[in-house]
């Protein structure tokens, strides 16, 4: 199964989740309606809030969902407005830092689902286990049948920015640069062609992976400079 199908939840499977008769004939109405406007009128946010109580009531949507209308509310209206279906934004949007982002395997699928480009692939480059190993995505377009690269993201970039190295406060590595370094590439490259190529995919919201990275080099970084400075006033 690819990833854009993975997004892709029918009618049929929306009733096995949601039990109440009620609830999934207005869920099936819904899924049959032109594009909601959600907060543009009171109507169509009363439809919405009334498909938000129902999903709200699922035991399979995450925490952050589950018994909160108004969260299922900002999912089914970005849903809406992205061509995604709700279940798709709950299960990969996380508030890392206080900031909305996606996790790092929906961005490749938010590139599918953008509808402009196809044989999609990550290309990796250089020797493994050497800092000039890492990888870039390319695709074609589909109107053209032009050959697009994303930027190359490699192992040297991530120590550079700060991304490369994660510790706890026992002084352990915690980075999954480093434990999954393969993994980190291809989500890393998936989020840089989105940002270059077809950026309305990701609504302007970073990646999980993203956030950490920088959050931690920030870290980095200011400890870095009380340290210079320490040592500087000695």
């Amino acid at each position: 199964m690819s990833d854009k199908e993975m997004i892709t939840t029918t009618v049929e499977e929306i009733k096995e989740l949601v039990t109440d008769k009620e609830q999934v004939a207005e869920i099936v109405e819904l899924h049959e309606t032109d594009v909601l406007n959600t907060f543009g009128n009171t109507s169509d946010f009363e439809a919405v809030q009334r498909f938000a109580k129902a999903l709200s009531k699922s035991d399979v949507v995450p925490e952050a969902y589950r018994d909160n209308i108004p969260n299922c509310m900002v999912a089914i209206d970005m849903a809406n407005r992205m061509g995604l279906t709700p279940f798709m934004v709950m299960q990969n949007l996380y508030i890392v830092k206080g900031k909305p982002s996606w996790s790092g395997q929906a961005c490749r699928a938010l590139i599918e689902n953008d509808g402009r480009y196809t044989n999609i692939t990550t290309v990796y480059i250089g020797e493994k286990g050497t800092d000039g190993w890492g990888c870039y995505l390319q695709a074609e377009t589909k109107s053209t049948g032009k050959l697009v690269k994303g930027p190359t993201v490699d192992i040297a970039m991530a120590k550079k920015e700060g991304w490369y190295s994660k510790k706890d406060k026992y002084g352990n590595e915690t980075s999954k640069w480093q434990s999954m370094p393969e993994l980190m590439l291809a989500y890393r490259a998936a989020a840089f062609f989105a940002r270059v190529y077809c950026p309305s995919a990701m609504m302007g919201f970073q990646t999980v992976e993203e956030v950490t990275d920088i959050a931690n080099a920030e870290k980095l970084r200011k400890t870095n400079n009380i340290t210079s400075d320490i040592l500087g006033g000695t």
